[in-house]
């Protein structure tokens, strides 16, 4: 079970920790439907529901859909954004596969008829051994396939509470040109979930930035703030003609 909360802006999601207690209005509640074991399919039922325990029935689209499910394992190499199905009286279900064991973060974004975005986080164990963590690694360029990815800051160096612009630029691997069949994603220019690196993950380690409108020459912008100072993940998606490509970054906060 988790706690939700609700705060937005128009440049990004995320959440005071002075704040989340006294603004806390909704929680949700994960069943898992069987013993979850790594790489088998296991389907989550999530209910939304008020302080008081009842089921919040109405919620309003936002992003094209009802519910953004960012499922991530904590030592941040697992990602997916998935959309889970409204049954009705609050219940989401959706079906996926954990690939490794370990502990995960199932954070889900979601709006209640007339409310603000609002955050739960939920957690879900895997049995198993997990994998040993990865270094941390801060290059700012990558490649995906046959898209190359260009991580760049507005700002020399990202500060806590400094709006900063982040933009991605997006090349072909082949050519080094700008790749030029960009489109949109969940209705704007791009999609970027950010966590901190953080244990246990709370609601207050995420971000949801809302890119910038417009595409220029291959290149996604994304304005956000980061409220502490220490190494967050990035993971930036980007619709090239209906292929979804996925970008991951580190970055350290001063």
């Amino acid at each position: 079970m988790a706690d939700g909360d609700k705060k937005g802006n128009h440049q990004g999601h995320s959440i005071d920790k002075n704040e989340s207690d006294q603004n806390q209005t909704t929680q949700a509640k994960l069943a898992v439907a069987g013993v979850v074991v790594p790489s088998k399919p296991i389907t989550f039922t999530i209910d939304v529901q008020d302080s008081k325990g009842k089921a919040i029935t109405q919620f309003d689209v936002f992003q094209e859909k009802l519910m953004h499910l960012i499922v991530v394992s904590n030592d941040f190499q697992v990602f997916q954004h998935l959309h889970p199905t409204h049954k009705g009286n609050g219940r989401f279900e959706v079906e996926t596969t954990l690939p490794q064991a370990g502990n995960y973060t199932l954070v889900s974004d979601y709006k209640p008829a007339g409310q603000n975005e609002t955050v739960s986080v939920l957690q879900v164990p895997v049995p198993g051994t997990p994998a040993s963590s990865p270094t941390v690694d801060l290059k700012r360029e990558k490649s995906v396939e046959t898209t190359n990815v260009v991580l760049s800051f507005s700002e020399p160096t990202v500060k806590v509470g400094q709006e900063v612009v982040l933009t991605f630029a997006l090349h072909e691997v082949a050519t080094h040109q700008p790749v030029t069949d960009l489109k949109p994603y969940l209705g704007e220019a791009g999609h970027l979930v950010v966590l901190k690196q953080s244990t246990p993950l709370t609601r207050e380690d995420y971000i949801h930035a809302h890119a910038i409108k417009g595409i220029d020459e291959g290149k996604v912008k994304f304005m956000t703030t980061f409220p502490e100072p220490g190494k967050y993940k990035l993971w930036g998606q980007f619709n090239r003609n209906g292929q979804i490509v996925v970008a991951d970054f580190w970055i350290d906060v001063t």
